[in-house]
């Protein structure tokens, strides 16, 4: 006998003499994984996001505390009926400008709005130039005040800018700052978030909207319906569960796979807080990826003690038997998924990256749960019943004929129809995969859907204005 099927069937000899020790071993693990998943935090940052090894990134960087960063929110305050020349508007942006300035992360040498002092207008006089601040200090919002500041805002050239293009609108923008200098920790997104919803709900009315676009409003929109993906999850979970009884027809063979998988994901989010890393909005699905690679290998698993008990074997014997067979092939499929969410890590953007790591982690414990758990767990399965056994065996003859005709196509004529299908498929493939667009194809942003509050105030605000999140900036250096 090779070495290789003597080192399996050592390690299926200790495994299978053990069982309750390693049953109470992966019990202990995941009350623990369990535990260190509640200190699982929502971790979403811009500079995620970026680039930052990239030249033009570099050079970003360099100067973002000079020039202010891309990180931006903008709150657009539109009215319904008439324009921005009254003093319940003016009165608005005044206190929601306020409001904007104290909020944590924000970084205050970037705010502009029409109230504060960075926002002038300058123009040409008998003597030279002269200029101002667009809202002058002494503004009581009379309609004289409201007169000037029409004429200062024209003179500024604020006009699709900080005001609506048919001045039925107005800005506020401010710069948010990567880390928190008053706690030195990276800003709280879903609170920024939460301050800006609530602003909105405090000075909304009938006739006043506001509007919010900006990376920290996107992870807060995500994060909200990121609490739907527990709904989601069960769903997929029922759903599953009831194709793999539907393939087993035994209740014990359904349960335990979506168990173990349901422990390889546990063990993934408790992981990642022992690591140092929360989980990001935007690789909020990863943890599905994790569940359906590990209900595919443990289907697996019961396709194999399935076959070994409908020869007559004990369950016992049949699990034994499905690890030593399984235990090589399924290690290599799962290392190899391993190594292949290893090479994302290449890619030198820290959202990737951190995904990367996430997904392999999950799927370097499926290795645990499914070709060591999974088995130890289906050996202590009540034996087959003669029932079972029979409906199994009927399966299979009514099955026969199906598979007989699939397998026609294997042999001519049949085998040239399927190559030259098959080839024509590609052949369609390639020809409309080179017309697939890169980037965004809509309006904001497509992790929402199009009928969102986000992107609707980001067509609301691309409409009435002449700006939005996304800038360009050239910097010359001398």
């Amino acid at each position: 006998m090779s070495e290789k099927p003597d080192l399996v069937n050592r390690i299926s000899s200790l495994i299978f003499r053990f069982r309750p020790l390693v049953i109470l071993f992966f019990v202990s693990a995941t009350l623990f994984m369990l535990w260190s998943a509640t200190a699982l935090k929502v971790d979403a940052g811009f500079n995620k996001l970026l680039p930052l090894e990239h030249p033009y990134m570099k050079t970003f960087v360099k100067y973002q505390t000079e020039f202010g960063g891309a990180n931006r929110i903008l709150i657009a305050i539109t009215v319904k009926k008439g324009d921005i020349f009254t003093p319940e508007f003016f009165n608005t942006l005044k206190k929601i400008t306020d409001d904007v300035f104290f909020i944590p992360g924000v970084d205050r040498s970037q705010v502009r709005s029409l109230f504060t002092p960075n926002v002038r207008f300058i123009e040409v006089v008998e003597d030279g130039f002269a200029g101002g601040n667009v809202i002058p200090a002494d503004f009581q919002g009379t309609k004289e005040d409201l007169v000037q500041v029409r004429k200062n805002i024209l003179k500024s050239g604020q006009v699709g800018r900080l005001v609506a293009n048919d001045f039925s609108g107005a800005m506020i923008t401010a710069g948010l700052l990567e880390i928190d200098p008053t706690t030195g920790k990276r800003i709280n997104y879903q609170d920024i978030a939460k301050r800006l919803e609530d602003i909105r709900k405090k000075y909304e009315t009938a006739n006043i909207r506001i509007h919010i676009i900006g990376f920290a409003k996107v992870v807060g929109d995500i994060t909200e319906g990121a609490k739907n993906v527990l709904m989601f999850f069960a769903i997929a979970f029922v759903i599953t569960g009831i194709l793999v009884y539907v393939y087993s027809l035994s209740l014990w063979l359904t349960a335990l796979p979506l168990l173990t998988s349901l422990t390889a994901v546990s063990w993934q989010l408790g992981m990642l807080p022992l690591l140092g890393f929360g989980i990001d909005p935007m690789s909020i699905l990863v943890p599905f990826l994790v569940f359906a690679i590990g209900v595919s290998h443990g289907v697996q698993m019961i396709n194999s003690m399935r076959s070994e008990i409908l020869n007559g074997a004990s369950s016992k014997e049949a699990a034994k038997s499905s690890f030593q067979r399984l235990l090589i092939p399924g290690g290599i499929a799962l290392a190899s998924d391993t190594v292949g969410f290893l090479t994302i890590l290449l890619i030198k953007i820290e959202m990737i990256q951190e995904m990367a790591i996430t997904a392999s982690i999950g799927v370097a414990v499926i290795i645990l749960t499914n070709l060591f758990l999974l088995p130890v767990l289906l050996s202590y399965l009540p034996e087959t019943t003669e029932t079972l056994k029979s409906q199994l065996a009927r399966r299979t003859e009514r099955l026969k004929p199906l598979w007989r005709s699939l397998s026609s196509f294997t042999v001519n004529p049949l085998t040239t129809v399927t190559i030259i299908i098959s080839l024509l498929l590609l052949a369609a493939g390639l020809w409309k995969g080179s017309a697939i667009q890169i980037g965004d194809l809509e309006q904001g942003v497509p992790e929402l859907r199009s009928d969102s509050r986000y992107n609707i105030d980001s067509a609301i605000i691309t409409d009435k204005f002449s700006i939005g999140v996304d800038i360009l900036t050239v910097i010359a250096e001398t």
